[in-house]
């Protein structure tokens, strides 16, 4: 049984729990945390997307952020973060290997394999910008089918109207994405 904290619209756990399958049934607010893998090729920025594997019950077989996941009750994001990250790319990262880029809020109902889908969570955003060669990854198959970089302008392009819908990246995360490399600079530069 998959378990979550009930949180308020900053994210903060109001002490009650609910289990995945009614958290997604019922609309109740939770968390989950992305990690967006950056870096600079011939000087522009790409980010690593997951082809989500097919047997998803959401986006199967879309793009999407490079690893994400369910925060799980009493957990940390940042925890969590670093947990779907090794999951789900194989990547053992450290808590100073990530950079906090924000949060935002989805919230959404749609269907898929004609099944009802409701999604409403606050999403806490991480940025890892160290080198990755991702002929070495080792990919969780039954989330991510495969990884493939693009740059920057084209997935920009691709989620913006009229959406493609071969990629289901969140336009807020990624926006937080392009508000961080714009603070930071470019990954191979600092």
């Amino acid at each position: 049984m998959e378990l979550f904290d009930i949180v308020d619209i900053n994210g903060v756990p109001t002490g009650e729990t609910v289990e995945r399958s009614e958290a997604h049934a019922k609309d109740i607010l939770h968390r989950t945390a992305h990690v967006w893998v950056v870096r600079m090729k011939d000087g522009r920025p790409q980010v690593l997307l997951q082809k989500r594997a097919a047997g998803k019950e959401s986006f199967p077989g879309c793009y999407d952020t490079s690893s994400a996941g369910h925060i799980h009750a009493g957990d940390e994001p940042l925890d969590s973060a670093l947990r779907e990250f090794e999951e789900e790319l194989g990547i053992k990262a450290s808590e100073a290997d990530l950079s906090f880029a924000g949060t935002f809020h989805t919230h959404y109902e749609k269907t898929f394999n004609t099944q009802p889908f409701r999604d409403n969570e606050i999403t806490f955003v991480y940025v890892y910008d160290k080198p990755v060669d991702i002929d070495s990854l080792t990919l969780q198959a039954d989330e991510v089918e495969s990884v493939r970089w693009f740059d920057v302008d084209f997935v920009k392009e691709m989620i913006g109207p009229p959406r493609d819908e071969k990629f289901c990246v969140p336009a807020d995360g990624f926006g937080l994405v392009l508000e961080w490399l714009g603070r930071t600079g470019s990954p191979d530069k600092r």
